[in-house]
């Protein structure tokens, strides 16, 4: 008799200790997978920002005669703008390069319309992310437009400002999902975990009255929630990461290249799950230490 008791409390516990891995394992997975999210979606959002460039153009009236000197001070001129601290990248564009690019852009194949050098030269630059800000797109334009050989700087600016208005709430509505995922692991997490300390009150209580320190009872129980909460915690990256490698499969996309921010985001779950199931562990546990022998039957 006291053996099948005994079997059916190990099944019990084994069973208790299952629900709440898959729980901390699923949890954790929804709050990896907007972790993934919210890494893409700003890295995605600094690359569509460096697409939108502003065109800085030289003196298109010069004497033929000069053209070697021209040619050099625009050499001159690229390399400083390129050291620029707005300047995320720069690109030269010669007088023909232009008046290729015009022709195929109005489906032209011949020279007869206009002369080849009919447009002036222009280094192409696209800024850094955080210069395509409203606030600090004109000052990067006047920083860029004070080299000198450039006399003039153009960009859309109605576009940039549109789009850096939508990419900014589109990364604020993904950052407040964020700590919705996070305070709802908080919570669900949490919940096991006092179902699971629940079922053991009595057992807590009997330690407590036999003369049992309370830091001698906490111990097993904290040591047994770091357990779960890593087992709980590699699961939902294992699945995380293996749903992410076949979606980044199937697009044909791996997204962000920067291993190391992946790394922080393990760290990051594990940590989470470690530190949540510890800490639930500890007041759920306390709870009942606190408590009399008869609120053990009504909590």
């Amino acid at each position: 008799m006291a053996k099948s008791v005994d079997e059916f409390n190990k099944k019990r516990l084994r069973s208790s200790n299952i629900t709440v891995v898959i729980s901390i394992a699923l949890v954790l997975f929804l709050l990896g997978l907007m972790g993934l999210i919210l890494i893409n979606a700003q890295k995605y959002s600094d690359y569509i920002k460096e697409q939108l460039v502003v065109n800085a153009y030289f003196d298109e009236n010069y004497d033929a005669k000069d053209s070697v000197k021209i040619a050099k001070l625009e050499e001159e001129t690229f390399k400083k703008i390129q050291t620029l601290a707005p300047v995320k990248k720069a690109t030269y564009i010669s007088r023909s390069m232009a008046a290729k690019e015009a022709k195929k852009s109005m489906g032209i194949d011949s020279d007869a319309l206009f002369e080849e050098n009919i447009f002036p030269s222009s280094i192409e630059v696209a800024l850094k992310p955080e210069y395509v800000d409203p606030a600090k797109i004109d000052e990067a334009i006047k920083v860029i437009k004070s080299v000198p050989g450039i006399i003039d700087v153009k960009n859309d600016s109605t576009l940039m400002v549109d789009v850096y208005n939508n990419l900014s709430r589109i990364l604020k509505w993904i950052f407040g999902f964020s700590i919705l995922f996070l305070v709802l692991a908080v919570v669900l997490i949490n919940n096991s975990i006092r179902l699971k300390i629940f079922s053991k009150r009595f057992i807590i209580k009997t330690m407590q009255l036999v003369g049992a320190k309370r830091r001698f009872i906490l111990k097993p129980f904290i040591i047994e929630a770091v357990v779960l909460g890593a087992i709980g915690s590699l699961i939902g990256l294992l699945a995380l990461f293996g749903v992410w490698y076949y979606f980044t499969n199937q697009i044909g996309s791996a997204f962000v290249q920067d291993n190391q921010q992946y790394v922080w985001l393990v760290l990051l779950v594990l940590g989470v799950g470690i530190f949540i199931t510890v800490l639930s562990t500890i007041i759920a546990t306390w709870r009942f230490l606190k408590s009399n022998v008869d609120d053990l039957y009504y909590s």
